[in-house]
């Protein structure tokens, strides 16, 4: 091959790679950062699955609790459609029992779902993140293993949770 050739083809093999970190970057969503100061939103609900009789009792067997901020309780409330901005928190805690109370234990995880149409059309406008444990640093891979199972709820905007007085 001639120099001019292995010049090229170097410069052919630059352009490709170029081009597939810019598509990579492209893909990747900003990151959701931690809700910081969760607890002082609305409480939509808690609920325990505390035995292998549900079958989410593998993945999400514990104390569960939600939360919505201001923007997404109004929605919640008339049944609407989110507006951008809304944000839930699922707060998982493992459980035991004791003297015949069930306990929270250690946080399991924290997931966030973030309402944004435009950065996450392919997900029905929702941002997800988890929060292992106690770390405020996300590490979900990929936000259709949720949008998968949120799916199921696209009459609800995607969305399990329910406004009850």
């Amino acid at each position: 091959m001639t120099s001019r050739g292995r010049v090229l083809l170097s410069a052919l093999v630059v352009l490709a790679g170029s081009l597939g970190l810019l598509y990579a970057q492209a893909q990747k969503k900003p990151a959701i950062a931690y809700p910081l100061g969760y607890r002082n939103w609305i409480h939509v609900k808690s609920m325990v699955i505390f035995s292998k009789e549900n079958k989410l009792f593998d993945r999400f067997g514990g104390l569960h609790n939600v939360y919505v901020n201001q923007i997404g309780w109004k929605a919640l409330r008339l049944g609407s459609t989110f507006p951008d901005g809304a944000i839930f928190v699922f707060d998982l805690y493992d459980v035991r029992t004791y003297q015949g109370a069930i306990e929270a234990r250690g946080r399991k995880f924290l997931a966030v779902m973030k309402k944004n149409s435009k950065l996450y059309p392919d997900t029905g406008g929702w941002g997800f993140e988890v929060f292992p444990g106690d770390q405020d640093k996300g590490s979900l891979k990929d936000m259709k293993a949720c949008f998968n199972c949120h799916s199921a709820q696209k009459r609800r905007d995607f969305v399990y949770s329910e406004f009850a007085e």
